[in-house]
């Protein structure tokens, strides 16, 4: 498939006609990145709410359809809301919302920020200026997690108004300094926070986008608001790569497999977290040599958070684990999973 990466679709206060019956025939009559537009009682104020990112994260996508055709759009929202749907034909590929980018592509979240302007960087670009366009108080980027686990949010600030509106999704926020290239770290002049859903086929995780764009959408200024959820704030996560031209498996035993083996049920640790002294899995002879572990600046610290003992790989403290998942195509393409150190908090 050639992209046309010049192109974006403009809708203002779309009818039920143009939303079509349900968010699969409405995906579906969608040929590129599309802005939603929709008047609020305040027409100088905009917040922004991004989707599809990745074609296999429906679940703000599916939310948006939801308020925009359900009970809860019946009163305006208090400000203009800009809905952006961003990989429309990954997302449209069969079968639907299973594709993150197309076959030869690369991430669209890896491209935001860049001096480059072709291809996928110029669709990123042209989705910042229609962000910047519109001056906005808050931008939030839905997204779902590789696998099963619980909502939380990602910024690389921390503000007030940005709490208010992540306590709208979930109930911890990860203050990160990691620089992926990703839409969350650009400058919009106000707070940029991605929201993890949940996982893709999890009903829940649409409930909760669908939640959090209806409370937005009716909250008069976060400013002055009250929080909806307690919020935690964890901080400087570090990201478990596996080096180039390293095999990767996930097993429950040892079956003596080159490179880096890992529990084949590593994606429950989004739920529990690592103790001190726990196995998660089994390394060849170049033993840590065959992972990284990114900081914030770029360093690899892997030797402080993980030992190897006899050939396990082991934890040397407690840490929170996010975006475990056991696909080899998500973990080979981009990380592991995410890692906060536990221990001092």
């Amino acid at each position: 498939m050639e992209l046309d990466f010049q192109a974006i679709e403009y809708l203002k206060n779309p009818n039920q006609m143009l939303l079509k019956g349900d968010f699969q025939q409405f995906l579906l009559s969608l040929d590129v990145p599309t802005i939603i537009d929709i008047s609020g009682k305040n027409v100088d104020r905009t917040r922004v709410i991004t989707t599809l990112l990745h074609g296999n994260g429906p679940s703000g996508f599916i939310a948006m359809h939801r308020w925009l055709t359900g009970d809860s759009h019946d009163n305006k929202p208090e400000t203009n809301l800009r809905f952006i749907i961003v990989s429309v034909e990954a997302a449209t590929s069969t079968p639907l919302l299973t594709t993150c980018y197309l076959a030869n592509g690369i991430d669209i979240n890896r491209c935001f920020g860049s001096n480059l302007n072709h291809g996928y960087y110029q669709r990123a670009n042209l989705i910042a200026q229609a962000i910047k366009e519109v001056s906005p108080e808050v931008v939030i980027d839905i997204h779902n997690t590789p696998s099963d686990g619980p909502s939380f949010g990602v910024t690389p600030l921390v503000s007030n108004d940005g709490l208010t509106a992540s306590s709208f999704f979930c109930d911890t926020l990860v203050l990160s300094g990691l620089s992926r290239g990703a839409l969350m770290e650009q400058n919009f002049g106000c707070p940029v926070i991605t929201i993890e859903c949940g996982g893709s086929k999890d009903e829940q995780a649409h409930a909760v986008a669908l939640q959090g764009i209806t409370e937005l959408a009716h909250c008069p200024n976060l400013s002055n608001y009250h929080q909806k959820n307690n919020v935690k704030i964890i901080y400087k996560p570090l990201c478990l790569m596996v080096n180039a031209d390293v095999d990767l498996h996930f097993s429950q035993h040892d079956e003596g497999y080159s490179g880096v083996t890992f529990i084949n049920k590593i994606e429950q640790l989004n739920y529990g977290g690592v103790k001190e002294g726990q196995m998660l899995g089994w390394l060849d002879e170049h033993g840590l040599n065959n992972l990284m572990l990114i900081n914030d600046v770029g360093d690899n610290v892997i030797d402080k958070y993980f030992a190897v003992r006899d050939n396990q790989l082991i934890s040397l403290t407690c840490l929170k684990v996010f975006m475990a998942t056991n696909n080899v195509d998500v973990t080979k393409n981009d990380c592991l999973f995410y890692i906060v150190n536990m221990s001092n908090s």
